[in-house]
């Protein structure tokens, strides 16, 4: 087997790190490409939800940001709705090398859904009741976490092949803020969602921990 690149190793560290910190992590399409289970932040609204969180690492990574975005539905501020977009500076602006994927998991995420910025909306509806009228948002929230957040709504997800009006665009987060202040346009194409997701969520394979040894070097 021929030595891989420093950004490779760096994909597989990253990657088996996730695994050590159980972490759930499902395979997509090659390393670059995969699914970490995430679950809601206690006392929070979002407290007892559980998402699938896609994650594309791109080819200089991690020079350059990963683009995540949420593939079951979730009602937050700064997560589009419909495509599960993240607006989070701290990976789209601010990123650089010395971040790893467990901070994303262990850190961001976690402080984003607990500390939501209304004031950079991608989802103006769930910013202007944040803002005004808190309480019909943590109802909101809570009904959004029992119809699309539990582990049956993910297994019916996965049933139906994510054929639900969420599609599965990950934020393409421009690499550590190459482009513009807000990562709302979450295009770029980086994370490749349109290739047929029911395929290839109808063939994943759970990344186990004898495979991870494997991949250590």
């Amino acid at each position: 087997m021929s030595s891989p690149s420093a950004g490779k190793r760096r994909m597989d560290t990253d990657i088996i790190k996730l695994i050590e910190k159980k972490y759930e992590v499902t395979m997509l399409n090659g390393l670059n490409e995969f699914c970490v289970k995430f679950y809601g932040p206690k006392q929070t609204p979002y407290e007892g939800g559980v998402w699938k969180v896609r994650v594309h690492l791109p080819d200089h990574y991690p020079f350059k940001s990963p683009s995540i975005g949420f593939i079951n539905k979730i009602f937050h501020p700064n997560i589009d709705e419909v495509s599960g977009t993240v607006c989070l500076d701290v990976i789209n602006q601010a990123w650089t090398a010395l971040y790893d994927l467990s901070n994303i998991f262990e850190s961001f995420l976690p402080q984003l859904l607990t500390y939501p910025n209304p004031i950079d909306p991608l989802n103006g509806d769930a910013a202007a009741m944040y803002l005004h009228k808190p309480e019909e948002y943590k109802k909101k929230v809570a009904d959004y976490v029992r119809r699309y957040a539990t582990e049956e709504a993910l297994k019916e997800h996965k049933k139906t092949g994510g054929k639900s009006s969420h599609h599965h665009n990950s934020s393409s987060t421009g690499g550590g803020g190459g482009g513009s202040s807000s990562s709302k346009a979450g295009g770029g194409g980086s994370g490749g969602q349109e290739s047929d997701d029911s395929s290839s969520e109808s063939s994943l394979t759970d990344f186990s921990e004898d495979e991870a040894q494997d991949m250590e070097l």
